[in-house]
């Protein structure tokens, strides 16, 4: 088996939300493996020109709010009067938002649904000719949606919009998947669970605390989530369609209930 399964030599990609966090991690090792150029982008521009100095000349600032629809087209047609075609597409750009039941405001619940849910679909339809112009059967493009275990496993906070929009990420991807995948366009997810970032400031700060809970008793790695990211992106995943893979450390699927909470 070679390595060149994982490389990702002669390719383009673009990561929303790509100056910190999760996104900066997979921009790092879309980069190690050996990636032609990463757009990233971020809301905040003094951020994502900072990040793309730290990675060097490969990573290629494009600040943008991806908020909005409007912001979205913005987006492609700053990333298409630089390219022609596009390779991969991370779509990680998210928002979180906790308040009790009876508290939960609407502006809560919009501002996390618009980004998590409507932003991926919208970039993806705007983006589409790009990635079309780059797939073929032999190499095709890749559109890597960033869910959540939140969206397969209960979480004890009040984050019901985050919640509910990476449930219906994950069921999204599925559907994208099977339209676009006549294009050689494959829409895959991943499902991050306890990493160390500015979303999840729990594992941050209090990484040994949150590993109890965590069937491998430990938080993520930044290589963890570059690693499953890479799978998807390169020839590696060149076969898998419309999955979304937990990378948690076993809490979605592997979590053992309480004795006598199962029937």
């Amino acid at each position: 088996m070679s390595l060149d399964l994982f490389s990702l030599k002669g390719r383009t990609a673009l990561v929303t939300g790509g100056s910190r966090g999760i996104g900066k991690m997979i921009v790092k090792g879309f980069i190690e493996a050996g990636v032609d150029k990463v757009y990233i982008s971020s809301r905040k521009a003094g951020d994502c020109d900072a990040t793309a100095a730290e990675l060097g000349p490969k990573c290629i600032s494009l600040p943008q709010d991806v908020s909005t629809v409007e912001g979205v087209k913005s987006l492609a047609e700053r990333y298409m009067a630089q390219e022609d075609k596009l390779d991969i597409l991370v779509n990680n750009a998210g928002a979180a938002w906790g308040a009790p039941f009876d508290e939960f405001p609407e502006s809560g619940w919009d501002k996390v649904m618009d980004l998590n849910l409507k932003s991926p679909f919208f970039l993806t339809q705007a983006l589409h000719g790009a990635l079309k112009k780059a797939a073929s059967a032999e190499r095709p493009a890749k559109v890597i949606n960033v869910a959540s275990i939140d969206g397969i496993f209960l979480n004890p906070l009040e984050t019901y919009s985050y919640h509910a929009s990476k449930s219906a990420l994950i069921y999204l991807t599925r559907r994208m998947a099977a339209t676009l995948v006549k294009d050689q366009i494959l829409v895959t997810a991943i499902a991050p669970g306890a990493f160390a970032s500015s979303m999840n400031r729990a594992a941050r700060d209090h990484g040994d605390v949150v590993a109890k809970a965590i069937p491998q008793g430990r938080i993520g790695r930044d290589d963890d989530m570059a690693a499953v990211a890479i799978y998807l992106a390169s020839r590696a995943g060149d076969y898998v369609v419309g999955v979304t893979i937990p990378v948690d450390g076993g809490v979605a699927l592997a979590s053992l209930p309480a004795v006598g909470a199962a029937g």
